[in-house]
């Protein structure tokens, strides 16, 4: 009996120590600047310069090709979907920050993209024929024999 309620024990310790590995936080996966909003807000139009935005969020992802006083900062968290959407990642934030300099090196203005503010691009369903790449007759003739020759099979 003893012997027993001592592998009881055990079970129980082990179940325990399973339980407190597991997590309880979704899982995220992060690319680019993380919180990205938060070190935005500590930047200041007009008394903010190069050197402080490079010492608060780090080198910039891209610059303009324009203006290369224009700075582009990316925050994008993804995290896995519920089950019945088959685990497929869910774009938690897409942040895009946009810092413009003047000649100077001092911030003249700042501007948080989020997710929401992304264009609906609306794409069309016509297609254009190309005279080119079209079948000619015999291509056609020859294509409709295979598929009636392979097609009872």
């Amino acid at each position: 009996m003893f012997f027993i309620k001592k592998i009881f024990k055990h079970k129980i310790l082990v179940f325990y120590i399973f339980l407190i590995s597991c997590q309880f936080q979704e899982p995220n996966n992060n690319h680019g600047i993380v919180f990205l909003e938060n070190r935005a807000n500590t930047l200041i139009i007009n008394r903010s310069n190069t050197n402080d935005v490079i010492k608060k969020l780090g080198q910039p992802h891209t610059k303009s090709i324009k203006d290369s006083n224009k700075w582009l900062y990316i925050e994008r968290v993804l995290s896995k979907g519920e089950y019945h959407k088959l685990g497929k990642n869910i774009l938690k934030k897409n942040n895009v920050l946009i810092l413009t300099f003047d000649k100077y090196g001092v911030l003249i203005n700042k501007e948080l993209l989020k997710k929401d503010d992304k264009n609906k691009l609306a794409f069309t369903n016509k297609s254009t024929e190309n005279k080119i790449t079209q079948k000619s007759f015999v291509e056609k003739f020859l294509s409709s024999v295979k598929q009636k020759m392979y097609g009872n099979k």
